[in-house]
């Protein structure tokens, strides 16, 4: 897991070679004005889901990981809290991996929290656990999918 401020991008940038795309469009557009959907950079190896959700307690919300992308998850309008895990300590998974959403939930809780303002991002790995989507009220967020 990475924590970042939008404004110091770089170091992120070298992650991965589709980050610094990502990062660039999204710093070169108000994202808080973008409608909710999908937005393709590079077909199925770059998107952005613009998300519009109404934040869940820290009890409703789902452990979570991926592993074919990578979600880089950015708060436009509202804090949003997550969790993360480790995730060789994600064991509880009652429905197993969904390839096809490539998804798996887990019952386990996270062992941190993190709050994320606007202007701020997050980055999960395929080995990061996360709880996305805890907050109060209506949250807007940018979820960056980037195959791994």
């Amino acid at each position: 897991m990475v924590l970042g401020s939008l404004k110091n991008t770089e170091a992120a940038e070298k992650l991965h070679p589709l980050f610094k795309q990502a990062f660039d469009y999204i710093k070169a557009n108000d994202m808080a004005k973008a409608e909710a959907g999908k937005i393709e950079l590079d077909g199925k190896n770059l998107f952005i889901s613009v998300q519009e959700i109404t934040g869940k307690t820290k009890e409703v919300a789902k452990m979570e990981t991926h592993n074919k992308y990578i979600d880089i998850q950015i708060p436009v309008v509202g804090v949003e809290t997550m969790g993360w895990l480790a995730g060789d300590k994600c064991v509880n998974s009652p429905e197993g991996y969904n390839e096809t959403k490539d998804i798996t939930f887990f019952t386990d809780a996270p062992a941190t929290y993190v709050d994320v303002h606007p202007g701020e991002f997050v980055i999960f790995f395929p080995e990061d656990g996360h709880a996305p989507a805890i907050g109060n009220g209506a949250i807007k967020k940018l979820v960056v999918k980037v195959l791994v």
